[in-house]
This record gives structure tokens, C-alpha cells and sequence, in this order.
């Protein structure tokens, strides 16, 4: 049997919805329908064997992962290499004020190229697939569930499909989603993406 690691995207914030840049340094925390998406995927997780759940040290991570560990009373492991991309400047500034979308702004400076006072996309990349690597090398089946970022999570998947982190253009992730990826040895596969069925998708 293979290693099934479920990503978790976070629930959403009031930045989310103001289309705020929500970075590594914003501490932000669930709102009404954040705090819903959480208890809706906790109990998309019930009937699930999980056998530990990792968070970013985040709150909107944090909590989301809370309420899925406290239906199944697992302790969270929080975990600092799944926060979000550090943000630096741009922490808080609307894509309106940018004039253009993170993602696209990132790209286009380069995947390699930090953002004025934090971090590559590339970084962001080494240091959260680092972790998941390492998760795959300790465990070599069950089921984990990690609840990260919209950034860790697309980075993570582009390593697993094995293809450029531009490639992150091409795709999107909604809060409160799941993604599942699968490692078999060193076959590595996306086996589910940006999956927000509800009740009626249990794990």
C-alpha cells in the first residue's frame, strides 16, 4: 500500500476574500466561511485512517487543521517549513493596488528572484517539498494529512508531476480544498487535485 499524503488547503480569511497578498508574515485567521470549510472537511475526514496531521504554524492552517484533529483526537504537529511564501513588501497589498495577480507578479520576476524582503518561489519550493520528501522517506505507507498554503501546496505538486514551477499559472486551488499525492517507492503520483466535493467526497 502507498503513502497517501493529503494536502489541505487552509479555510478561507477576510484577505482572501479582499484579494489581500497573505504571506508567511500575515498571521491572519479564519472567518465565518473559513470556519465552515474547516468543520465541513473535518467531517469529510471522520471515517478516514489517519495516522498524524501536520500544519503550518499559521492560524488559518492552524485552525483548519485543529478542527479536523480535534473528531479524530489527534494531536497537531505544527511544522514551520509549511508556512506560506514570506511575501516581504507585498505583505497585505491587494492585487488591485498591484495592478496584476501574486502569482503572475512572481513568474514573470522569476521563479528564482526574491521578493523584496522575502523569499523566491524557488525557496518556498526547496523548503516545503524538503519536508515532504522527508515525511515520504519515514513513512513508507498510510495516510498523512498536511494543512498548508496555497503556494505549498501548488509548488509541491509541480514537484511531484515533475514540471516548472511557472507551471503554477496553469492552475488553481481553492480554500478549504484537498489534493491528494501518492508515493510508491519512487513512483510519485497525483492522485486527487483541488477536490471541494463536500460531505458527499469522504476520504
Amino acid at each position: 500500500m502507498p503513502l497517501r499524503i493529503i494536502l489541505v488547503r487552509h479555510g478561507e480569511t477576510e484577505w482572501n476574500r479582499e484579494y489581500r497578498i497573505q504571506g508567511g508574515s500575515s498571521d491572519t485567521p479564519l472567518n465565518a466561511e473559513g470556519r465552515r470549510q474547516a468543520e465541513e472537511l473535518a467531517l469529510r475526514f471522520a471515517d478516514s485512517k489517519i495516522q498524524a496531521i501536520y500544519s503550518s504554524p499559521l492560524r488559518r492552517a492552524l485552525g483548519t487543521a485543529q478542527a479536523i484533529a480535534g473528531r479524530r483526537n489527534l494531536e497537531v504537529i505544527v511544522e514551520p517549513a509549511l508556512r506560506e511564501i514570506e511575501a516581504g513588501e507585498l505583505e497585505g497589498v491587494t492585487t488591485a493596488e498591484m495592478g496584476i495577480r501574486f502569482s503572475d507578479y512572481m513568474v514573470e520576476k522569476g521563479v528564482d528572484k526574491k521578493i523584496p524582503g522575502g523569499e523566491s518561489l524557488a525557496e518556498m519550493q526547496q523548503r516545503g517539498w524538503g519536508f515532504i520528501s522527508r515525511l515520504a522517506e519515514k513513512n513508507k505507507d498510510g495516510n498523512i494529512a498536511v494543512v498548508s498554503h496555497y503556494f505549498v501546496i501548488m509548488s509541491t505538486i509541480c514537484a511531484v508531476l515533475d514540471i516548472p514551477l511557472s507551471s503554477i499559472l496553469r492552475l488553481r486551488l481553492s480554500t478549504g480544498s484537498i489534493s491528494i499525492i501518492t508515493f510508491n517507492g519512487k513512483d510519485t503520483r497525483l492522485e486527487l487535485f483541488n477536490d471541494t466535493g463536500g460531505l458527499g467526497r469522504r476520504l
